[in-house]
């Protein structure tokens, strides 16, 4: 623990990078994106592509921007980098405010289409040919038998109860709310630290498991470690930490035995969906390949595709697949997860994350992830898979 004079001390000695970290806290916390690409009325869009016999292509509503793009980017880039005297630090808060930049762009530009989809290949990529090829190697492969498990028999008030005793093991609040408005069954808003469930859906046993262990054992804990950091930067987020936080989420899913090979083709079909957008295929040639070419049922094949072309193309679901691959190899070292767990931070920034630490700017985490302790998974093809993964 960083004692209250030490921490006194440190924040004098680097009073301007806590100056510039606290004015970026103030607005990052106006640009939740995910906030924003998420369609109004996507139960009525769904209906009219199924009614049209998946012909038409959706037309999606989004929520209103909340903020001033131009006076969000004139006051990002108004931020005296100058007063961070050490340069490993500067260079890492230099590229924060252009990735926090990029993102005010992605969310300026949703429903612009092409305008949208090259905003977002700045904040998030495209899939590699290897995380194509790596794609269709787990589609090789058949299901697990269906369980009783995987019986959608749960609703949404229930798994508000189900997601409330899992996280008496956390020591952290957990505030619930439900929404329509999300493509996912479940995510956490990071900024009101909330998370949504969607409302009027089932949910199988093994889906409550996963996504307790996805949203609630990795993205509150990174949520809340981030938190009580010195630095606001670590619960706001580290320059494209999507994919370490996802592989992060996606392994605790592993390591909590409740990722299914069915799971593990989820993330595949996403990174085709991705992959199709830089082919330039519309919404139902996305959900054509996905449902007619690999058989997927309509109504999952409709979710993979929303996820991927909602905005005007949204590339961000490739990084699951990704991110598991390194996680997963980390692991493979026997490398500990702590230090990635710290907050909303990348594999690829490692080195500055440690860097913070000897500076007395970061500290240990308060909350890990329990599934981490012991490897829970016993389905050795996904063992075999996850090990061959170029």
């Amino acid at each position: 623990m960083i004692e209250e004079a030490e921490r006194t001390e440190i924040e004098q000695e680097y009073a301007g990078l806590f100056e510039i970290d606290d004015r970026l806290d103030g607005l990052v916390k106006k640009i939740e994106l995910l906030g924003h690409v998420n369609p109004l009325n996507i139960e009525k869009e769904k209906q009219r592509f199924f009614t049209s016999k998946y012909a038409c292509e959706p037309k999606f509503r989004y929520p209103k921007l909340r903020f001033d793009p131009y006076k969000l980017h004139r006051l990002f880039f108004s931020q005296r980098l100058e007063q961070i005297s050490d340069p490993q630090v500067r260079k890492l808060y230099r590229d924060t405010i252009y990735f926090y930049s990029n993102m005010v762009e992605c969310i300026e530009t949703i429903g612009e289409g092409e305008s949208f989809y090259y905003n977002s290949l700045q904040v998030y990529g495209t899939p590699t040919e290897r995380d194509v090829q790596n794609a269709k190697f787990i589609l090789h492969f058949d299901d697990e038998p269906i369980s009783d498990d995987m019986e959608k028999r749960f609703d949404c008030y229930e798994a508000k109860a189900y997601f409330q005793d899992f996280v008496k093991r956390y020591d952290f609040p957990l505030n619930i709310k439900f929404s329509t408005h999300i493509a996912a069954e479940a995510m956490v808003s990071n900024i009101s630290r909330t998370l949504l469930i969607k409302k009027n859906v089932k949910f199988s046993k093994n889906e409550l498991q996963t996504l307790a262990n996805h949203e609630i054992g990795v993205h509150l804990v990174t949520t809340f470690n981030g938190l009580v950091q010195p630095l606001k930067i670590f619960s706001n987020g580290f320059p494209k930490n999507e994919e370490t936080q996802e592989g992060l989420a996606v392994f605790s899913e592993y390591m909590s035995g409740a990722l299914t090979l069915k799971r593990l083709k989820e993330l595949a079909y996403r990174v085709l969906a991705s992959d199709s957008l830089i082919k330039g295929y519309s919404f139902a040639d996305t959900f054509d390949m996905i449902h007619n070419q690999y058989k997927l049922n309509r109504h999952a094949a409709f979710t993979i595709t929303l996820r991927a072309h909602r905005g005007g193309g949204f590339t961000k679901d490739h990084l699951y697949l990704s991110g598991l691959r390194k996680i997963y190899k980390r692991y493979s070292k026997q490398k500990s997860m702590d230090v990635l767990l710290a907050g909303k931070v990348t594999l690829e920034r490692e080195k500055d994350i440690e860097h913070l630490f000897d500076l007395g700017l970061a500290k240990k985490i308060t909350h890990t992830n329990l599934a981490y302790g012991q490897n829970l998974n016993k389905n050795k093809t996904l063992d075999f898979i996850l090990n061959n993964l170029k």
